[in-house]
């Protein structure tokens, strides 16, 4: 999701390059959302790059309690509801504890089918990616879990991965029209491209999750499972 419709995806939160100048913006009707953020101590200054001309900075959650009150507020700002994530939290720990993919499943469709129809009115919003990516980042974010998000392997980048409980999910997500292609697990990021190789050394189980999103429904439409 954007921030208050600006053009920063919740996920990209815990990354943000900024210019100097940005972080000083005290316009508040052209004030970018990591200037608000900053300004708001969501987020704080992680290192600071001197080039010519210019000063870059990296910014990141100050703590795990702003990440995951910061998510419960994107959360809520959804769905409209304040009751709704306390409530998915608690099931969304004891799934993951036991393995229970088939009811992860059904409570994601149920969070994505509490988002309301106007969200979706007059943008094209479902049509991206990352939306869907990013209620699903904050989704799980919320609940204060060790995630990370497009991290590099020596093939490219996972879309997202969680490690919990002793154990390891990766996560792919695609946008389809309406009809899973069941092609989501086994892109190159996941099975193809051997993106499990960097958590083995772990020696816990490691879950492919393949996940894709119907433009049309505005929900999850195929959910593969592989255990390696």
């Amino acid at each position: 999701m954007r921030i208050h419709r600006r053009s920063v995806f919740a996920r990209e939160l815990e990354r943000i390059v900024a210019l100097e100048t940005p972080l000083s913006n005290f316009d508040a009707g052209n004030i970018l959302a990591e200037s608000l953020l900053f300004q708001s101590g969501y987020l704080t200054v992680d290192s600071v790059h001197y080039i010519p001309c210019f000063t870059q900075s990296v910014l990141r959650y100050p703590n795990l309690e702003i990440q995951t009150a910061l998510n419960r507020a994107f959360l809520s700002a959804l769905t409209g509801e304040t009751v709704k994530y306390s409530l998915h939290a608690n099931q969304l720990y004891e799934l993951l504890m036991t393995d229970d993919f088939a009811g992860l499943r059904a409570l994601l469709q149920s969070f994505y089918a509490s988002i309301p129809h106007r969200w979706y009115t007059g943008n094209a919003i479902a049509q991206y990616e990352g939306f869907y990516v990013s209620v699903f980042y904050s989704y799980f974010a919320a609940l204060g879990l060790d995630i990370r998000t497009e991290e590099s392997t020596d093939h490219g980048c996972i879309d997202m991965a969680v490690v919990f409980g002793g154990q390891v999910y990766l996560f792919e997500f695609k946008v389809v029209e309406k009809t899973p292609e069941g092609k989501a697990i086994q892109h190159q990021q996941l099975r193809d491209m051997g993106y499990a190789g960097k958590y083995r050394t772990l020696g816990c189980p490691i879950h492919l999750v393949g996940i894709e999103f119907s433009k049309t429904e505005h929900n999850i439409m195929g959910f593969e499972v592989e255990t390696i």
